[in-house]
């Protein structure tokens, strides 16, 4: 294993402990990484959502028998989310024949999203106290239009996390959060997981049947993620929240300034 390939595991090793210990979706860390080890965005975007796919699938099992999963609103956002996936990686398609042109807007996708993300993490306490504040609303709205508005945050996620690999975590929990203000905690973080195990694998599998894959990479992430998430899972309390998002939302800004502007 040469020294590349070293850092490769070490980066897997650092995101995979960051997630253990705050929950926030590895994309919004492992795109960027990739992308200053110079990998290629639409290899990058690839790669890091099939690694999205395989660890997620470990917490679906433990949600789903902790009964943490609610899955008509998986259903829902799925309905939404896989459709959009497709439309997205035909767009993409459509640019293959110009790497630039793909790769930039990759790019510039990644960064705006990556600002969003960085907004969701550091005004999550603000957004989740809105949400309840307006929970009383959600009474007057029916079922359909409750299916409706899940199945369109399902359509931006899908769509977000098919051009960047981000968006599915971070985003997606404050969305459901929003929309069911009523569903515990646990079972809102257990279904977003749930639906990004489907969307990303889609997504990846479609990102690698454009190219957009490398294997090898993506199996020197998991060797050092696993381990890591199960050290930072172990640590997860020690450190205040209140330290850790704000320091983690003000490098995702930092970054995504860079890669957006």
């Amino acid at each position: 294993m040469d020294f590349g390939n070293v850092g490769f595991v070490v980066a897997g090793l650092i995101v995979g402990f960051v997630v253990g210990m705050t929950g926030v979706g590895g994309g919004s860390l492992m795109t960027p990484i990739l992308l200053w080890f110079g990998i290629n965005p639409a290899t990058a975007v690839g790669t890091d959502l099939l690694y999205a796919a395989i660890t997620k699938s470990g917490g679906v099992l433990v949600h789903r028998k902790n009964n943490n999963i609610d899955w008509p609103i998986t259903g829902w956002l799925t309905l939404g989310s896989v459709p959009a996936v497709a439309l997205t990686l035909w767009f993409l398609k459509s640019l293959h024949t110009d790497p630039q042109a793909m790769n930039a807007v990759i790019k510039q996708a990644l960064g705006f999203v990556l600002l969003l993300t960085a907004l969701a993490i550091f005004f999550k306490k603000q957004l989740l106290a809105f949400a309840q504040k307006h929970a009383g609303d959600h009474y007057k709205l029916s079922d359909s239009s409750l299916n409706g508005l899940t199945v369109v945050t399902g359509v931006i996620l899908g769509t977000m996390v098919a051009l960047t690999s981000i968006g599915a975590g971070a985003l997606g929990t404050v969305a459901l959060f929003i929309l069911y203000p009523f569903l515990p905690t646990r079972r809102l973080v257990g279904t977003e997981i749930a639906h990004a195990v489907p969307l990303t694998l889609v997504a990846g599998l479609g990102h690698a049947s454009m190219g957009n894959m490398d294997w090898h990479l993506l199996g020197y992430l998991l060797i050092g993620s696993l381990p890591g998430i199960y050290m930072g899972s172990h640590l997860s309390g020690r450190i205040s929240d209140e330290v850790l998002r704000p320091c983690l939302a003000v490098m995702l800004v930092f970054i995504g300034y860079k890669l957006a502007f």
